[in-house]
């Protein structure tokens, strides 16, 4: 199995479930307006960590400070929960970055 073959297929295939499945599951335990506020930093901070990582501002992987970021908010979530919006950013954000390329 190659890093291309990860990269292009099984992780795609992961966010998919991830999105499908586990996310209605988050979204019992939560209301809408806590789940949007939740997302919104989440991505903010998947945004901040990929911009200071470039800038060379962060040593720490992206992921730890993001996961750092939420915590040190105080933002009530489960860690399983949290890697898949982390997740679910860094695609969005790949997506956006790879349309802006096109």
């Amino acid at each position: 199995m190659t890093i291309d073959l990860i990269a292009k297929v099984i992780i795609p295939i992961i966010v998919l479930v991830m999105t499908y499945i586990i996310k209605p599951l988050i979204e019992q335990k939560t209301t809408k307006e806590q789940r949007e506020n939740i997302n919104a930093w989440v991505k903010t901070a998947v945004a901040a960590a990929e911009q200071m990582h470039e800038a060379g501002l962060i040593t720490i992987p992206k992921k730890e400070f993001v996961i750092q970021y939420i915590n040190n908010k105080g933002i009530n979530i489960t860690e399983a929960d949290l890697e898949i919006l982390i997740e679910a950013a860094v695609e969005e954000l790949n997506r956006a970055k790879k349309k802006k390329t096109e």
